[in-house]
């Protein structure tokens, strides 16, 4: 119970604060997702076209510089 309900809070201070984004930052974030989508569709075809997934991850790296938090550029697997 404790759990839902901090989780119920989490996600009305996040909608709160993502309300408060005026026009010009909420453009620049959706260039930003863009962004990280396309270095993303760049590492699946790297992988697809048989190249180490190290190579891949390092380009992916390269490409996400400044876009997102971490060395995954936003995204991290199981594996």
């Amino acid at each position: 119970m404790k759990k839902t309900a901090f989780l119920l809070v989490a996600l009305s201070l996040s909608w709160a604060a993502l309300a408060q984004h005026n026009a010009k930052e909420v453009q620049a974030d959706i260039a930003r997702h863009r962004a990280m989508a396309e270095a993303h569709e760049e590492a699946a075809k790297c992988l697809e076209s048989g190249k180490k997934p190290e190579q891949c991850a390092k380009a992916l790296q390269t490409a996400c510089k400044g876009l997102a938090l971490g060395k995954y550029c936003g995204m991290k697997h199981v594996h």
